[in-house]
C-alpha cells in the first residue's frame, strides 16, 4: 500500500514538472514574439516607414527653408542691412555749341555746367559748401568721366570738405544749378556776378549775360 502511494506521488510530481516546463516554454515564446515585433517597429521607424504620415518629425533646418523670393534679402544677410544700391551712371562731360550761348559744357543729361569765381583753380579748391552746394550741386566723380568735345588733359578732381571728389575743368570745380528745370537751360548765367556757364576750355562763357551784369575781367 505504501509503495503504491509513493509511485502515485512520483507520477504526480513528474506531471507537475512537465506542465511547468510547458508553461515556461509558452511564455518564453510569447515574450520572444513580442520582442521581435517591437524590434521590427523600431526598425521601421528608424527607416522612416510611417505609413500615411507625410510630415517630418523634426522642423526643417535652415538649409531646408523655403527659397528666397526674388527681391528679398538673402537669408544670410546681416539683419537690418539693406542691399547695396546700384552705382550712379558714369559722369559725362559734353562740350558743344548751343544757340545764343555758344560754347558750353553739359553733363550726360544735358544740364548746363558752371564755374564759381570764388573758387580757385591752382591749387583747385571749392568754396561752395552748405546751402551754396544745395543751390549749386557739385559734379561729383564716380570714376573716370566720359568726355565728348573736352580735352582729357583739362579734366581732374578735387577733394571737397566732406571728402567727396568733385570734377574740375582746367582746375575749376564744376557745378549744376538747381533752378535749371530742363536740359539746356542756363538760368545760373551771371548769378551774383560770380557764376558763369563754363566753356570746354574751362574759361567763363560771358555770352547772354543778364541785364546789369558786367562781364568780368578775363
Amino acid at each position: 500500500m505504501i509503495r503504491r502511494n509513493r509511485i502515485a506521488i512520483a507520477v504526480a510530481g513528474g506531471m507537475a514538472a512537465v506542465l511547468a516546463l510547458v508553461m515556461w516554454t509558452s511564455n518564453a515564446t510569447g515574450l520572444q514574439g513580442r520582442t521581435v515585433a517591437q524590434t521590427e517597429q523600431v526598425g521601421a521607424a528608424a527607416q522612416g516607414d510611417y505609413g500615411d504620415v507625410q510630415e517630418p518629425l523634426t522642423p526643417p533646418t535652415s538649409e531646408e527653408a523655403a527659397p528666397v523670393e526674388e527681391g528679398e534679402p538673402a537669408a544670410d544677410a546681416p539683419e537690418g542691412q539693406a542691399a547695396p544700391a546700384p552705382s550712379d551712371p558714369q559722369v559725362t562731360l559734353v562740350g558743344k555749341s548751343v544757340p545764343k550761348m555758344g560754347e558750353v559744357v553739359q553733363d550726360g543729361d544735358g544740364r548746363t555746367l558752371y564755374r564759381f569765381d570764388k573758387d580757385t583753380p591752382d591749387p583747385a579748391k571749392s568754396n561752395c559748401e552748405g546751402q551754396c552746394a544745395v543751390t549749386w550741386p557739385p559734379v561729383l566723380s564716380n570714376g573716370t568721366p566720359q568726355l565728348q568735345g573736352v580735352d582729357p588733359a583739362l579734366v581732374s578732381t578735387v577733394k571737397r570738405a566732406d571728402g567727396t571728389d568733385q570734377v574740375t575743368l582746367d582746375g575749376w570745380p564744376l557745378y549744376t544749378y538747381a533752378k535749371d528745370e530742363a536740359p539746356g537751360q542756363w538760368k545760373g548765367q551771371g548769378v551774383g556776378g560770380t557764376w558763369f556757364v563754363v566753356q570746354p576750355n574751362g574759361k567763363r562763357n560771358v555770352e547772354c549775360l543778364p541785364p546789369g551784369v558786367t562781364p568780368p575781367a578775363a
